[in-house]
């Protein structure tokens, strides 16, 4: 009898052991499994400010150190660098911000973008938050770049930079094919064709032929062209488009630029044109190649009392976020501060910061661009509600005519009535 319960005990006991085995190894398995998982997401999401931007090329190298440097400062949430392609952004920016899934803490935005994403209720104002920060205030910014985040009375973004195409030019070609043009500080058409022409008999090109559309936006707006009188029907199809258009038509015709197919950036590098409008996004680039000696101004101008560079700007925005609570907007808004007065590192990308206080650093005033800040009038940054569209129809049809191969007046008419089209369509 005694032997029959010692064996009963005994398997009890067993099978007591094993069920706290068993109960222990489900405890474990929940504990570094899921539970685990998820507080460390948590923490993790707690401690960082996911920082969207379209800056997937060498720009986004610059700006990792300044985030690396702002990191070191030990601020009460770290930021992360999330570079993702515009295009890419732009498509996921609706999506998130309406399921209220995976929405960015700061994310970067082109200016031509604002209207848009205020009129899908997309965009979070930031007066609120900027008056708590006390550091953000428009005086400290470019006056063009600050005064596009204004919109139906609050304001909605801050901005990193403006960005210009301006005019490059090789020094030495300058010096010998026209010595003077230079005298005040701005290339006039008329100067371009005299040094065009004096250059030919060296088979060298007196301008290249680049990203027409913006081009042809500088020039237009130098003759006092507006892309829609009303606010919302374009209006560009007039004679002052025809004449911004036919001009670089002319300069073609006379044998002064490239030719179709033919690249005029690798001919500046090498020494073959004398003026090149680019970006300034390219004076690094240009920095790197030895033999050539360049230096940048203005946009190539019809009067040299009208100076205007056609402009965008990075800026800084917050989309709307459920999520979002007042201590993780403090530390947001103590970043983009922090960012308007340390911003020479995104000045040695080759852009031009839009805090004003970078005009206090002596290095960036000797960076080529730094001409730009000393006459911020001239950078002229459209605000058109259905700019998009027009500029993709502008896209078709400008290069067209510097090209010879349709008529200025036939081209804008029919961008404007694409624009117009997509307008109706929306």
């Amino acid at each position: 009898m005694y032997k029959k319960i010692s064996k009963v005990l005994a398997l009890m006991l067993v099978f007591a052991l094993l069920l706290t085995a068993v109960a222990c190894s489900a405890k474990t398995a929940t504990s570094t499994g899921n539970d685990t998982s998820t507080e460390n997401k948590s923490t993790k999401a707690a401690k960082e400010i996911e920082f969207w931007t379209v800056f997937t090329g060498p720009d986004g190298e610059n700006m990792v150190k300044m985030i690396d440097e702002y990191n070191k400062t030990n601020p009460k949430i770290k930021v992360k660098h999330i570079p993702i392609q515009a295009d890419e952004m732009y498509q996921k920016i609706p999506t998130a911000v309406k399921s209220g899934q995976n929405v960015p803490d700061l994310s970067i935005v082109h200016v031509e973008r604002l209207q848009g994403f205020v009129d899908n209720d997309l965009l979070q104002p930031l007066n609120e938050y900027m008056t708590a920060n006390g550091k953000i205030k428009g005086e400290n910014y470019v006056k063009a770049a600050w005064e596009r985040g204004e919109i139906n009375g609050k304001h909605y973004s801050v901005p990193l930079d403006v960005h210009s195409f301006v005019t490059y030019y090789n020094k030495d070609l300058v010096q010998k094919y026209g010595p003077t043009v230079l005298d005040d500080g701005v290339i006039t058409f008329d100067e371009v064709k005299q040094v065009g022409e004096a250059a030919k008999k060296d088979k060298v090109l007196g301008m290249g032929i680049t990203w027409m559309r913006v081009k042809f936006l500088s020039w237009y707006d130098q003759l006092g062209g507006v892309l829609s009188a009303d606010g919302n029907n374009p209006s560009f199809a007039n004679e002052k488009g025809e004449k911004a258009l036919n001009a670089v038509r002319e300069l073609h015709d006379a044998g002064i630029t490239n030719l179709d197919g033919e690249d005029p950036v690798q001919m500046f590098r090498a020494g073959q044109v004398v003026f090149l409008p680019e970006g300034i996004w390219m004076k690094n680039s240009f920095e790197t190649i030895n033999t050539l000696n360049f230096d940048m101004t203005h946009m190539i101008t019809f009067d040299p009392a009208k100076k205007s560079n056609w402009t965008s700007s990075h800026q800084m925005v917050m989309f709307k976020n459920k999520n979002m609570d007042a201590e993780r907007a403090a530390a947001i808004m103590d970043f983009v501060a922090w960012v308007g007065e340390n911003s020479l590192e995104w000045a040695k990308a080759g852009q031009v910061p839009a805090s004003l206080k970078i005009m206090e650093n002596a290095e960036f005033k000797q960076m080529k661009q730094s001409f730009l800040l000393q006459e911020p009038d001239t950078l002229k940054i459209f605000d058109y509600k259905y700019f998009g569209y027009a500029v993709e129809s502008l896209d078709k049809i400008v290069w067209e005519v510097a090209f010879s191969r349709m008529g200025a007046k036939e081209a804008l008419e029919q961008a404007q009535k694409e624009t117009i089209d997509r307008i109706n369509a929306k």
